[in-house]
C-alpha cells in the first residue's frame, strides 16, 4: 500500500534535516452517478478507525490499469458492481502533501448502471448504498460521509456541476 522513506530535505532559511515520506501509488474516486439522479456509494468497514463509512468507490490505481480512468472504472465495478460508457474527469487532490506525493483522481460516471455483482476484494466488507444526489450535501454536514476524499471529490463535482456549458 506505501513505502516509508527518509528524505533529507533543505527548507530555506531553516537548514538541512531528515522527513519521512508515505510513497504510495496514486488513487482514485469516482461518483457514479445515474439516469435517475441517484450516487451509487459503497458502506464500506475501514480498519484505520474500526468502523463502516459511507463512500463513493474508489482506491489504488494498479500497475496493470493503463490510466487513472481505467481504474476509476475498475474499482467502480468491482466495488458496486455499476459501470458507465461516460466517465470524465473532475480534478486530482493531493492526499496527505505534508507526508505524501502521491494523487488522488476524481472521476463522475454518467448514467452509471448495473452491469453485474459487486466483487469487493477479500479484505473488503461492503454494502451498496443508493443515495438521492441532493441528500450528498446533508450527509457531509451531519457527519455521514466523513472520508476526506470522498468529501474532496463531491467538492470538484460541485465545482463541475457550477462550471458554464458551451452551447453547440
Amino acid at each position: 500500500i506505501f513505502d516509508l522513506h527518509r528524505r533529507r530535505s533543505t527548507h530555506p532559511g531553516r537548514g538541512e534535516r531528515d522527513f519521512y515520506i508515505l510513497e504510495a501509488p496514486p488513487w482514485v474516486n469516482v461518483i457514479p452517478l445515474t439516469r435517475a439522479d441517484e450516487v451509487v456509494m459503497v458502506r464500506q468497514f475501514r480498519h484505520g478507525t474500526g468502523d463502516f463509512t459511507l463512500e463513493i468507490p474508489g482506491g489504488m490505481v494498479d500497475p496493470e490499469d493503463p490510466s487513472p480512468l481505467a481504474a476509476a472504472r475498475r474499482e467502480m465495478r468491482e466495488e458496486c458492481g455499476f459501470d458507465s460508457r461516460r466517465i470524465i474527469s473532475l480534478g486530482r487532490v493531493h492526499p496527505n502533501p505534508a507526508i505524501q506525493p502521491n494523487w488522488c483522481y476524481t472521476f463522475l460516471a454518467l448514467d452509471a448502471h448495473v452491469s453485474g455483482s459487486p466483487e469487493p476484494g477479500a479484505d473488503e466488507e461492503t454494502e451498496v448504498v443508493i443515495v438521492a444526489r441532493q441528500r450528498v450535501a446533508g450527509l457531509i454536514a451531519s457527519g455521514k460521509i466523513t472520508h476526506a476524499l470522498v468529501i474532496a471529490g463531491f467538492a470538484l463535482f460541485d465545482l463541475y456541476q457550477r462550471k458554464p456549458r458551451r452551447s453547440h
